[in-house]
């Protein structure tokens, strides 16, 4: 029998590196087991295929991974050219097979150029979305009939790293809720063939652009060790996380109003959403700062 976890308080976020073959709740609760973290959440989920960053919050970093959600994130996706599955990836039956035709480098480059931008884009029908309170893949493994609603994603750009006869290496650059699957299916339909995922790895999420990964195996030998200590020397602080928002210093006196959710004045604080500090540079929470220079607070971290 299994010795009962101590889970304890723990804040911080990990920039795990998903491994293949697991989703994203799993590894969640590995790496907070390893922790013995008392609340852990992620922030966006990679498909079971996908592999690369994934980053974790604990404790009273939960409370930005809404924020981190909705951030722009990076790809290198493989696709192959040819073959049309029911999940858009190698993990689903293959529905249809066409012969891929000769395409030039011009005639890709014309190809990729509407999935580019702003554009609709409807999920794959085996996702996380949600319709009806219900994910889309719990209705199309039940066989379900799925219309998967078209919504906005800003897709910022498309890098063709590698083509090759029936295959391609692209590197996508996006924004909140764009799926590379649903890209490499509607780029096959647009040649003619029909195409899938067979590999995808993210590489960044904003803010975290060149912060190395961490995985499971090195928590795994590091907890083996009783290594707490070099578990959590790997931990950023939250306020890592909202390094792309503007910083709002508060002296003592306005950090204990803060604190208590009074609002401040400062015709100087930039407007919008605000990462807001103590004297001490300790991080206090989150703000919204409106066209008068008026600190409401948002979120409060208690540390």
């Amino acid at each position: 029998m299994a010795s009962r976890i101590n889970f304890r308080r723990l804040d911080g976020i990990l920039l795990l590196d998903k491994p293949t073959g697991m989703s994203s709740n799993a590894a969640l609760q590995i790496a907070r087991r390893l922790y013995r973290a008392e609340k852990g959440g992620h922030t966006g989920s990679l498909d079971p295929l996908a592999t690369g960053l994934l980053p974790l919050c604990f404790g009273e970093a939960t409370k930005i991974a809404g924020l981190l959600l909705g951030s722009a994130k990076a790809y290198d996706a493989e696709v192959v050219l040819g073959q049309t599955t029911d999940t858009d990836d190698s993990d689903g039956t293959v529905l249809r097979e066409r012969p891929v035709p000769a395409i030039s480098a011009a005639g890709l480059e014309a190809a990729l150029a509407p999935l580019k931008g702003r554009i609709l884009q409807r999920a794959p029908i085996y996702s996380a979305l949600k319709q009806g309170g219900e994910p889309l893949y719990v209705k199309a493994r039940r066989g379900d009939v799925i219309e998967a609603p078209e919504r906005e994603v800003h897709v910022h750009a498309i890098e063709v790293l590698d083509q090759q006869p029936g295959r391609l290496r692209l590197r996508v650059t996006c924004g909140s809720g764009t799926y590379i699957r649903s890209l490499a299916r509607d780029l096959g339909e647009t040649l003619g063939c029909g195409a899938h995922i067979a590999g995808l790895r993210r590489l960044w999420v904003d803010p975290f652009r060149d912060a190395p990964m961490v995985t499971l195996d090195t928590l795994r030998a590091l907890a083996d060790q009783g290594d707490e200590a070099g578990m959590e020397a790997l931990l950023l602080p939250l306020g890592a996380g909202l390094a792309d928002y503007p910083r709002v210093i508060l002296d003592d006196e306005q950090a204990r109003r803060f604190c208590v959710g009074q609002r401040l004045r400062n015709a100087d604080w930039a407007q919008g959403v605000v990462a807001v500090y103590g004297p001490d540079e300790a991080i206090q929470g989150l703000g919204q700062v409106d066209e008068t220079g008026l600190l409401a607070p948002q979120r409060r971290f208690n540390f």
